[in-house]
């Protein structure tokens, strides 16, 4: 587990340690314990860095002395999503809780009678509406809880940029980047002119937060697939690369060399939703030059944002559904974003100095809970993803792959591929 370095306005009680186990959970066989003191097991799935902590977990275990939690994390989303759906069409084996990521609710819609339905008052209005909206079937049925959602800055290493002659303070960086993203690409040129250096990690990163200003990219809004003619897409891709040629360090995102390449300086800024602080102290915990500039090409930008599910194949829903809700609590929601940086969906945080005032030492005392409020109402497109979102945009960034990180094809090879994969998509 990871220290969180961030301090919050907010005193978080302790709690006794937590004991995790690696069997499965003991039934009472109906979906619902037929005894409130019976042992049970509770699994709960997700990936990357949700943060929650055993200490977090712990905190729900005492209040359910019943009740013991296997925490499972997938290393990607990529990973999550192959799981879920191979054991969902199996029929069993599937957490009690189950994390899903945005880019692919669409598709979990489709077999939204295969989750448990999640409605209740005591939930009615914790979400910004849009958030609860995408996980409410045509029946009505809600099918997932909100936890977080992905609002966007540029954190950047402080250390480098000053190397180069270029401002290194935080209100001089958001100045400086302040534009479209051909002032980032501008700007960029200027850093590796300086230094022989590159400016960003990765050209499939740096083409996420690109697409995500787009509303309707791969799909019009009644479903008919327009990725490979849509003209937005393709001057993505093809505006992303050619930075690329220059600015990036060709590091695949997720990575081994991309996650090392979080400590050694192999490059000079990343687009840095909320969640990605988490990731970027657990993989370079003794630098201290990161920071975060308040500021996003383009305006705003939203990247990821989860959800948690409770899949009826389960044999204790009632109990999952229960430790679900308090896990999207705004408490424990404000938690997280100590832990890991997710940024809440629940409307009741956005005005809690327990977010707003909120700071994290490890880059370098940024106000986060400002930054990331600030950056979450200057979103002003949200994209359309249906079915086939996540295929599509799976396959471009293979695309993106092959010419940024693995040099086997060109820009234009590389387009006619993906237009190809496109196709067999169906």
């Amino acid at each position: 587990m990871r220290t969180s370095r961030r301090t919050i306005a907010a005193v978080v009680a302790g709690a006794a340690a937590i004991t995790l186990v690696a069997t499965g959970c003991a039934s009472s066989g109906d979906g619902a314990a037929a005894d409130p003191n019976e042992k049970i097991t509770l699994t709960l799935a997700t990936f990357n860095d949700f943060g929650y902590s055993d200490e977090m977990l712990a905190q729900y275990t005492e209040t359910h002395p019943n009740i013991t939690i296997v925490h499972n994390k997938a290393a990607t989303s990529n990973d999550a999503r192959d799981n879920f759906f191979t054991k969902l069409g199996a029929g069993s084996g599937l957490a009690d809780v189950e994390a899903i990521e945005v880019d692919w609710l669409a598709e979990i819609m489709q077999y939204s009678d295969k989750l448990t339905d999640l409605s209740s008052p005591e939930v009615d209005g914790r979400w910004v509406e849009w958030k609860t909206a995408s996980a409410t079937d045509p029946d009505g049925r809600l099918v997932g809880y909100g936890t977080d959602i992905g609002p966007e800055a540029v954190c950047y290493r402080a250390d480098l940029l000053k190397a180069a002659g270029l401002p290194s303070e935080p209100a001089e960086v958001a100045a400086l980047l302040d534009g479209d993203w051909d002032n980032y690409y501008s700007v960029g040129q200027q850093y590796v002119d300086a230094t022989g250096n590159p400016w960003f990690d990765s050209a499939g990163a740096t083409y996420q937060g690109v697409i995500n200003q787009v509303e309707n990219a791969y799909e019009e809004n009644d479903g008919t697939v327009i990725a490979t003619e849509n003209p937005e897409v393709e001057e993505a891709f093809t505006s992303v690369l050619e930075a690329s040629s220059t600015l990036s360090a060709h590091l695949g995102q997720w990575s081994d060399d991309w996650s090392a390449g979080l400590a050694n300086g192999s490059f000079a800024t990343m687009l840095c939703p909320g969640w990605m602080l988490g990731v970027i102290s657990g993989n370079a915990p003794e630098i201290a030059d990161w920071n975060i500039a308040n500021v996003f090409p383009g305006g705003g930008g939203n990247w990821g944002g989860s959800y948690l599910t409770v899949p009826a194949q389960g044999k204790h829903p009632k109990e999952a559904q229960e430790f679900a809700a308090w896990l999207t609590a705004p408490e424990q929601q404000l938690q997280a974003f100590t832990a890991a940086g997710t940024f809440p969906s629940q409307v009741a945080t956005y005005s809690d100095p327990a977010l707003l005032e909120s700071t994290d030492e490890f880059f370098n005392n940024a106000p986060v809970g400002q930054i990331f409020s600030d950056r979450s109402e200057a979103i002003t497109v949200t994209p359309f993803k249906s079915v086939k979102y996540f295929p599509i945009n799976d396959a471009l960034q293979k695309s993106l792959t092959r010419v940024d990180v693995d040099k086997s094809q060109s820009i234009s090879d590389s387009w006619a591929q993906f237009v190809a994969d496109v196709k067999a998509l169906g």
